[in-house]
């Protein structure tokens, strides 16, 4: 089992919590995390990205001059892509850029996902967060105290006062344990769980606390 410090909200050391290494210490393999954060970066593309081609481009039906006699290179129609208004060729069309990756997979990238911040001891773990009231000042105050300039904040269950107090300042964000990603804790330098919601994870990836 790996043991990690257990800090209160003002980053007091109040003890040690186990965690199962099937869950936190994983073998990291950059080509699989690279693979589950493409996929998820590729179903956030909306994909609307579209061009006229001269079937949808509206005129141009007139010949704009006769075949000959004019000196001029032939032209059917003033919507041709080789004229200033005219269609476009080969531009993009409307598409989904999606692709399927197993859950399996997508769990055991988030394994060591999570694995890589303990083994970088960016992982740090809170026994309770909470603040009374939506202040942004009593949220910068928590995360002054810990040094945390970019960091991802799990929580057991949504907290309203605690999400809308973190979500004006720069670099931190909030999440509920079951939005827990591979790409949100890759892209934070650090990795704030509350106990609970840590447990939760485990349980879910693993094979819970023994």
């Amino acid at each position: 089992m790996a043991n990690i410090k257990l800090y209160d909200q003002g980053n007091q050391e109040i003890g040690t919590v186990e965690l199962d290494p099937e869950v936190f210490e994983v073998e990291v393999q950059p080509e699989l995390l690279h693979l589950v954060v493409r996929a998820q970066l590729a179903a956030k593309r909306a994909g609307t990205h579209s061009v006229k081609t001269r079937a949808f481009v509206s005129g141009g039906g007139k010949k704009p001059w006769r075949q000959k006699g004019t000196g001029r290179a032939r032209a059917g129609s003033t919507r041709s892509p080789l004229w200033r208004g005219g269609a476009v060729v080969h531009g993009p069309e409307p598409r989904d850029y999606t692709f399927k990756v197993n859950r399996k997979v997508r769990q055991l990238a988030l394994r060591m996902a999570l694995s890589a911040k303990l083994g970088d001891a960016s992982l740090v773990l809170v026994d309770t967060l909470a603040v009374p009231e939506v202040k942004t000042k009593l949220m910068v105050k928590v995360t002054s105290d810990f040094g945390l300039k970019k960091a991802l904040i799990v929580l057991p269950a949504s907290d309203n006062n605690l999400e809308l107090s973190a979500r004006n300042i720069p670099g931190i964000k909030v999440v509920r344990e079951d939005m827990l990603n591979v790409y949100d804790i890759l892209r934070h330098d650090h990795l704030v769980m509350v106990k609970d919601a840590a447990l939760k994870v485990q349980e879910r990836l693993g094979h819970g606390v023994r």
